[in-house]
């Protein structure tokens, strides 16, 4: 690319328009007004993947240690996105929820979240059998938690108002195909160039990663070595029967295994009133991978010789091997989602649109469990923004806008 000019085209340059890429852009026209941000998408609008691809809960944060970014993000980022839900009129509610033990070799990792909330100051009440059934007739199990703070709302509602805000403020989201990222030049001492499929060519004086699937792609082509891959995993979804929607109020999880950076096959009512069942969390054959048919050579291949791929096999293989099961078979489904809800049956369920998580996962074969934040010069890389990402978007936001302006300010001189 033509590195000649000293004109910039953008102060910061924003690739994805997930609910985390937009929060950054807004935050930064928040932070800095007057600051020129440009947004690249190249799906035809926002929140497309995973955004726009989950259960939409928000987290109250109870699973998360204390210290970790995930806890610090989404204990502050639930309250702020019940708010902004409320003053920009996106359908949500505070519903609550219940974590569900329904065997005994999960009583003590209920009573650990237990702990776990209260160091948090979550509003957390301890429940039996006879108090889980006030809450949910319909469902069993021998204690639960719940916590009152969860709640539910429209994410990609969400993202396309903080689309609105941005281009109010005077800046730009480029959509579609031609806005897709081919090239980065990264100039050193100046900023960057990138180069889109349509031949576009715009300088910034900072980029920030926000590509979710490709974040890791990107980084390369920015000349910066991520220290994980994105291994996409999907998470398989199914809708209770219309006629069967009384038999989840809210919100029921299972106790999630700590091993794991899933939170099992849990029921979820939404702001519309379905009922979503799942997921289950099996390897994609493509970063957007949304169904076994849907495989992409380059992607596969990738996978495959990452060894940490093969390392994160070795290690989970039995886990995985009851996620392919649940996968392949409606009956194996149904028999998990009956551990919390025992009248359902298989011919309750419909197929729902799956989600794929960018899961990073270190040439060890270790998930990384939070947030991967890393820079280079000019840069920005979002490596690895798991659930709560979405809950805690607008936090998360800010923090990589002050990094960016930083970044600007280093170019400026």
């Amino acid at each position: 690319m033509r590195q000649g000019a000293d004109r910039y085209d953008c102060d910061v340059l924003v690739i994805g328009a997930g609910i985390v890429g937009l929060s950054t852009a807004y935050a930064l026209t928040r932070a800095a007004p007057g600051t020129r941000v440009t947004v690249l998408e190249k799906e035809p609008g926002p929140a497309r993947h995973q955004t726009g691809r989950n259960s939409g809960v928000i987290h109250s944060g109870i699973y998360y240690p204390p210290g970790s970014l995930k806890a610090r993000y989404a204990l502050s980022g639930s309250a702020e996105m019940v708010k902004f839900c409320s003053e920009h009129g996106i359908p949500h509610e505070v519903t609550g929820k219940l974590i569900v033990a329904t065997d005994r070799s999960e009583l003590p990792r209920l009573h650990a979240l237990i702990q776990r909330g209260r160091q948090h100051g979550l509003p957390v009440r301890e429940l039996g059998p006879a108090q889980i059934a006030e809450y949910e007739p319909h469902v069993r199990g021998l204690a639960a938690i719940h916590v009152g703070t969860t709640g539910i709302c429209d994410f990609t509602a969400v993202a396309r108002e903080l689309a609105r805000l941005i281009t109010d403020a005077g800046n730009e989201v480029r959509y579609g195909q031609g806005a897709a990222v081919e090239a980065v030049d990264r100039r050193v001492g100046r900023g960057v160039a990138v180069r889109t499929a349509d031949g576009t060519v715009l300088r910034a004086r900072a980029l920030v990663n926000c590509a979710g699937l490709y974040c890791d792609h990107v980084a390369r082509l920015a000349g910066d070595e991520p220290p994980a891959r994105i291994v996409p995993f999907r998470g398989e979804f199914y809708d209770l029967a219309a006629d069967r929607r009384d038999l989840v109020r809210g919100l029921v999880y299972p106790v999630p295994d700590p091993a794991f950076p899933f939170l099992g096959v849990h029921l979820t009512r939404g702001v519309e009133g379905s009922v979503h069942i799942g997921p289950n969390a099996v390897p994609a054959l493509a970063r957007e991978g949304y169904a076994w048919g849907e495989a992409s050579a380059a992607d596969l291949g990738g996978l495959l010789a990452y060894p940490g791929s093969w390392r994160l096999a070795r290690r989970h293989w039995r886990y995985g091997a009851g996620e392919m099961r649940r996968s392949l078979s409606r009956r194996a489904f149904t028999e998990a989602v009956r551990r919390l809800l025992p009248e359902v049956t298989a011919d309750d369920l419909t197929p729902a649109p799956a989600g794929v998580r960018a899961q990073a996962v270190l040439r060890d074969g270790t998930l990384v469990d939070d947030f991967l934040v890393e820079e280079g010069p000019h840069t920005i890389h979002v490596l690895n923004a798991p659930s709560p990402a979405a809950t805690a978007s607008l936090p998360i936001g800010r923090e990589i806008a002050q990094r960016a302006l930083a970044a600007v300010r280093v170019s400026r001189g």
